[in-house]
């Protein structure tokens, strides 16, 4: 509780003002070599050729790898592996990692990225959640284009609006987004003299990435030592994989330290995104202004991979109430596949999409009511002792009442 109330200075500031912090791109090793991927340009379909013993016989290339290459797992992902680390097979967005080139200086390599040539086998993909849930939609996923299917109960959703003065319901939908950090993905990996394959990354998460590339390398967690370096921003973006396992593999196949860095094109394409979503709402409330039943349909575009869609989804569905306290609710929630850019994680994890209709939804009811907004919300929010949608009771730090109050007071309303 010292610092409580207190102004403190974060104790990264000073370097990162004065240019002092080490960022993965800033590490030189002696004899470091430089590596790069080829991406996929379409986003459906297979490769049917690739020039790589052109790419090979360019002077300063050291190495060409593709999938057959990698020692281990060729795939992987936080909760499912479905992500290619190199493809093998289909090719399920713009982006997917072909091939891995690994050179002795910079423009050598930009120079081999440059003469890649992919004959592609191009498939009609799926770009809409509309178009996924169709009956003769391509199967993106394992059987399914659904990853993720969650219902919660409360209640019984048709007495609810049974008992509902008013009723209104709409049609939402969020975009994707991007959380364009400032420093782009970079990751220097080299094997150290006990023979521990050391990564050099800015991460949110260096026990999973040790875990991955232990699973790519086919060698035990011990062997892998992750070394975060400074973070120019993340908001949930460095939570996957993206040039860890790579750098690792580099350096592995070619006992040389090897540094991969993304430019801002590079880096936009191949992270994660924030999950847009279509999210239906039907709110019924009481002559006497109090909510009695929400009917909730939300649907997640988690494109081509699952990353943290699972997650994202629940939590959309847990929070898709608010902080009200409603009596009949019947929500279901769904992450899709489609051959979109992955979506994963970003700042809310799934919280922060369902509120545009939660509000929204709000308002309406408030004017149907003749009820000033603020005070609607005061009348139908949580206290301590009430119970959420998942039979969750609130015993502590309910705050919407008292935040609320204060809005009012500011504003002049009467609650």
């Amino acid at each position: 509780m010292e610092v409580v109330g207190r102004g403190l200075i974060r104790p990264d500031v000073y370097d990162k003002v004065l240019g002092k912090s080490i960022y993965p791109d800033d590490l030189e090793f002696e004899g470091m070599l430089y590596a790069g991927v080829k991406r996929s340009t379409i986003p459906y379909g297979k490769v049917k050729n690739i020039n790589i013993e052109e790419i090979r016989a360019i002077e300063g290339v050291e190495m060409v790898i593709d999938y057959t290459m990698i020692p281990g797992a060729i795939s992987h992902g936080v909760i499912f592996k479905d992500i290619p680390t190199l493809v093998k097979d289909t090719i399920k967005r713009v982006g997917d990692a072909i091939i891995l080139i690994v050179a002795e200086d910079k423009e050598t390599l930009k120079k081999a990225l440059n003469r890649v040539e992919i004959e592609y086998e191009e498939y009609k993909g799926v770009f809409t959640i509309d178009d996924a849930l169709k009956e003769d939609a391509p199967i993106l996923g394992e059987g399914s284009n659904i990853l993720y299917d969650l219902k919660i109960k409360k209640g019984n959703i048709e007495d609810g609006f049974k008992e509902a003065k008013y009723v209104v319901e709409s049609w939402y939908n969020t975009p994707m987004v991007e959380h364009a950090f400032l420093q782009p993905e970079a990751a220097v990996s080299r094997i150290d003299e006990d023979g521990v394959v050391e990564v050099y990354v800015a991460t949110q998460y260096p026990h999973y990435d040790r875990e991955e590339v232990a699973r790519c390398l086919n060698i035990e967690e011990e062997r892998v030592r992750i070394r975060n370096m400074t973070i120019g921003g993340a908001f949930g973006g460095r939570e996957d994989i993206n040039p860890q396992c790579h750098a690792a593999i580099a350096a592995y196949l070619s006992k040389k330290p090897v540094k991969v860095v993304y430019d801002r094109e590079e880096s936009t394409i191949s992270h994660s995104k924030r999950h847009p979503m279509k999210i239906f709402f039907k709110t019924g409330v009481r002559e006497d202004g109090k909510l009695c039943a929400l009917k909730a349909r939300i649907y997640g575009d988690t494109g081509a991979y699952a990353s943290w869609g699972m997650n994202v989804l629940r939590k959309a569905a847990v929070h898709a109430t608010g902080p009200y306290n409603i009596e009949n609710v019947d929500i279901r929630a769904m992450a899709i596949y489609t051959n979109n850019p992955y979506s994963g994680a970003m700042r809310g994890f799934g919280a922060t999409q369902c509120p545009i209709a939660t509000e929204t939804q709000m308002d309406m009811l408030a004017e149907k009511l003749g009820i000033h907004p603020l005070k609607f919300r005061y009348m139908n929010s949580f206290k301590v002792g009430d119970k959420t949608a998942t039979g969750q009771v609130l015993k502590s730090s309910v705050g919407i009442k008292k935040c609320i109050e204060k809005l009012a007071e500011l504003d002049g309303v009467e609650i």
